[in-house]
């Protein structure tokens, strides 16, 4: 490989880090016998750059010159920084050679935006249609929608990539103006729309024509920055919430800010990046994907801001004990979901299990339950010590939040099951 090239891959590579808003596929594109590659709803291989964060596929930007100049971001155009530029050919024969070396099994593009939104859009859409078209290639396609792109290069972008996104960075359009004023949330709002749009005339389409082209099979994702402005918990959830009414909204990610432009009086002075309130906010928003909760029960006027000391389903159960304990014999599925420690699959398991012979402490082990914190919020067959409504709210927060506790503490019953 050409020096050029590696110079090139080294600086767009690392200047694509910071966006995190890519994963498995989601997405079953086929091969056949005239091209190569393939992509399967069930994921692709991930690796881990070295500040930690999980990368799937090649995650490369077209090139790193960008005409905005949005104080969160490296690639701003006042910043003084190596700058790069691939040629769409130049990316896409890396892309199959990386491919053919069994290196990755995808791609994620991305670029600056570079004289306007819709030439970028080209550009990047220029590197997919040889990916598809010249070199047969079959594999996944993440590709990211430029901010007031034109509705047609949207349209022919869904045709290619299994799926697109577009970040709102921000979550209210104020901050976003004091931190990018040359941006506005409905530049975003409007590509989102379209995404949409496209996808769900696919859908029907395919319906009456079983070999009509699919759009963005692997819907939508966006994108929040967190810890660069001052949105609560629930402002971020609520948006969350929102955007999750989308029909081809599949994910939201959340980004913790990330100190790159420390010169910019505009941005927070932070030691260390807020890791562990992303990682609450990617929890709370599994509840709201998969556990049936409402954002209002997360977080709320009383409670805008997240416990970063325990997962969000155990503060909200903490909060409600006359909820408590379950009876997991007999509670409902919606019920059973909502006991700390019980995931979706073994809430399912439990409901099967039942049906045949009422459940004991090493049933529900056997399941998988994390009995560390179930044992508090259910009963079964079996005694399992002391309830949370017993042992207290407070107590079992202490409990679970304690590292070593003294036997004077705890009654005997928590000693021997924690």
């Amino acid at each position: 490989m050409r020096k050029a090239i590696i110079d090139k891959l080294t600086i767009l590579a690392e200047s694509a880090k910071y966006d995190v808003s890519c994963a498995s596929s989601g997405s079953t594109r086929q091969n056949n016998s005239q091209g190569i590659g393939s992509a399967n709803r069930w994921g692709i291989c991930h690796s881990f750059t070295e500040d930690g964060r999980c990368v799937a596929l090649l995650k490369i930007m077209l090139t790193n010159f960008c005409m905005y100049d949005c104080a969160y971001c490296i690639n701003r155009r006042s910043n003084d920084i190596e700058r790069a530029t691939f040629s769409p050919r130049e990316l896409a024969k890396l892309t199959i050679e990386f491919y053919r070396r069994n290196y990755i099994e995808g791609l994620f593009l991305s670029s600056g935006v570079i004289k306007n939104a819709d030439h970028t859009m080209e550009k990047m859409l220029q590197v997919v249609k040889l990916l598809r078209i010249e070199h047969h290639y079959h594999g996944y396609i993440h590709m990211k929608t430029i901010p007031g792109a034109s509705p047609e290069l949207i349209y022919q972008a869904g045709l290619y990539a299994d799926r697109l996104s577009i970040n709102l960075e921000i979550p209210t359009e104020d901050n976003l103006k004091q931190l990018a004023p040359e941006k506005d949330h409905q530049s975003v709002y409007k590509p989102m729309h379209f995404i949409q749009q496209y996808a769900l005339e696919s859908k029907e389409e395919r319906k009456k024509h079983r070999h009509a082209p699919r759009f963005a099979p692997a819907g939508q994702s966006t994108q929040l920055i967190v810890g660069a402005t001052d949105e609560t918990d629930r402002d971020i959830l609520n948006l969350t919430s929102i955007l999750y009414k989308r029909p081809t909204m599949k994910r939201v990610y959340y980004s913790g800010f990330v100190p790159v432009n420390e010169y910019d009086k505009r941005l927070p002075i932070v030691n260390e990046v807020p890791r562990k309130r992303e990682h609450r906010l990617y929890q709370a928003d599994w509840l709201l994907r998969f556990y049936q909760f409402n954002v209002h029960e997360i977080v709320n006027e009383n409670y805008p801001t997240l416990d970063l000391d325990l997962d969000p389903k155990l503060s909200w159960a903490l909060r409600h004990p006359h909820l408590f304990p379950v009876d997991v014999n007999r509670a409902s599925y919606e019920q059973i979901l909502r006991v700390p420690g019980i995931g979706v699959k073994s809430a399912r398991m439990i409901v099967a299990a039942r049906r045949h012979s009422a459940l004991t402490v090493n049933a529900l082990k056997q399941i998988g339950i994390v009995m560390k914190r179930a044992q508090y919020f259910i009963t079964c067959r079996d005694k399992l010590g002391t309830t949370v409504q017993e042992f207290t709210p407070e107590k079992v927060r202490l409990a679970l939040t304690t590292r070593t506790l003294s036997s004077e503490t705890l009654p005997a019953q928590f000693s021997l099951h924690f």
